[in-house]
């Protein structure tokens, strides 16, 4: 999968993520059936820092990436 994510993006996604998994373990805001499904999205929050990649960025054709400069060389 191409990259699609920002180096600020990816920061602010495993940010939230640690946050969301500091709660659940801790037990002290999110409990039962919502508290899983926040883990989840905090689950894949991290998956996709990691990655680099946002599926959902793709399908709407979002791309927060610095883009590269290329270098023109007249021949």
């Amino acid at each position: 999968m191409k990259k699609n994510m920002g180096y600020t993006d990816r920061l602010i996604r495993l940010i939230i993520a640690c946050i969301i998994f500091v709660l659940w373990f801790e037990d002290f805001f999110v409990k039962g059936i919502p508290g899983v499904i926040l883990l989840a999205a905090g689950g894949i929050l991290l998956l996709t820092s990691l990655v680099g990649a946002c599926p959902l960025y793709s399908l709407f054709g979002i791309n927060s990436c610095p883009k590269k400069k290329k270098d023109s060389i007249a021949d």
